[in-house]
């Protein structure tokens, strides 16, 4: 658990470090910001292809060695970012680097869920999230002050020793898993045959779009409109990590006791915490108590969203868990252009929090439609 966990740390630090030190590549490569958020963008799309391909592809390989080729990988991908010498080269490299991350956090999902006693597979599944979680109150705020006193790329060369540490703590700590079932690529194919696999992807694809299109643009929110000091980002990221962690615990016990209710709650907790921010935005101290509060709420809907996928994909339970990292890697790249769009437009700094919480709102409607067509499946099977 703790390799699995070291992980979850190097890839959720490389996902948001990007966000923190925004200002600085759009500067070392001669964009603006908003086209410097097509680098988060790239990351995000590069989860969306590799998660269901290397899902379906390494269907038969033995989980541990899957999980270090897909460390592997991810290290590589963030050694091209620290030598991309232009804007084109960049965009390739981050692209590149987010290929393994959806399929290393659903492979790590399934381990931990695997392991863990009956009634605890969504706590077991927060641990591994944990790792990410942990990423944003250490990981992102070092790499961040690093890449502000040394330069953006020395940033990303703590990332590759990071995931080198990784790879060797996967090889040493991780037994070899023989007992997990394997599937096979037709079977993990089938999860696109199932309405409510759809349905719960689409939920936290539109749902924590809301979430990305505030924090992709958060750096230059918490300076320009917050009257924050640039130094006092990383601190920031450290607020917002910490809220990731309490949300993590409470999302874990939430949805082992009430799944479905667990979600609602906290996506309406969501969306409440955007339309928040929209005002405590322009105060520095009700700022960074509402970025703490975007961290619990969001992070509290993770573990759920995992366990609910499992739930519905049947056999195809190694592709269902890598597309839910897929769908919210969607939400990322959408979250960030639709920011990019409502700052580009004129409306400011603040306007992400409201096109997020619009955001939030068809997230509900999303999760309401899905549970109606489950009752309504599950009466039809009664008849």
């Amino acid at each position: 658990m703790l390799a699995l966990a070291l992980g979850g740390f190097g890839i959720g630090t490389t996902e948001f470090v990007s966000m923190g030190l925004l200002p600085e590549m759009a500067a070392s490569v001669g964009v603006t910001e908003p086209v410097a958020g097509h680098f988060i963008s790239a990351y995000a799309l590069g989860v969306v292809v590799g998660a269901p391909t290397i899902a379906a592809l390494a269907a038969r390989v033995e989980r541990k060695t899957l999980l270090i080729g897909l460390m592997v990988a991810f290290t590589i991908g963030n050694l091209a970012t620290v030598l991309a010498p232009s804007y084109g080269t960049l965009v390739a490299a981050r692209f590149v680097a987010g290929l393994p991350h959806g399929a290393f956090f659903g492979v790590a999902a399934l381990v931990a869920a695997h392991l863990a006693e009956p009634g605890n597979r969504a706590k077991a599944v927060a641990m591994v999230m944990m790792g990410l979680s942990v990423a944003n109150v250490v990981g992102v705020p070092a790499a961040s002050f690093i890449g502000q006193s040394f330069g953006w790329r020395s940033a990303f060369a703590v990332v590759v020793g990071i995931g080198l540490v990784t790879v060797a703590a996967l090889w040493k700590l991780v037994p070899r898993l023989d007992g997990l079932h394997l599937s096979n690529p037709v079977k993990e194919l089938g999860a696109l045959r199932r309405v409510q696999v759809w349905m719960t992807l689409l939920f936290g694809m539109v749902g924590f779009g809301g979430m990305f299109a505030v924090y992709t643009y958060i750096s230059s929110t918490l300076t320009d409109v917050s009257g924050l000091p640039r130094s006092a980002v990383p601190v920031a990221l450290m607020i917002y990590g910490l809220g990731m962690v309490v949300g993590n615990v409470l999302g874990g016990r939430i949805a082992d006791r009430a799944l479905m209710p667990g979600l609602f709650v906290c996506m309406i907790a969501l969306v409440s915490v955007l339309v928040g921010f929209v005002f405590a935005a322009h105060n520095p101290v009700t700022a960074l108590l509402f970025v703490f509060l975007i961290g619990v709420s969001c992070s509290a809907m993770i573990p759920g969203l995992q366990t609910r996928l499992m739930d519905v994909a049947g056999d195809a339970q190694t592709l269902a868990a890598t597309l839910n990292h897929a769908a919210l890697n969607l939400a990322n790249a959408g979250g960030a252009w639709i920011g990019g769009l409502v700052i580009a437009a004129g409306y400011g700094y603040t306007a992400p929090a409201a096109a997020g919480a619009v955001l939030g709102v068809l997230g509900l409607v999303v999760l309401t439609v899905a549970v109606i067509l489950a009752q309504r499946e599950k009466s039809s099977s009664q008849l």
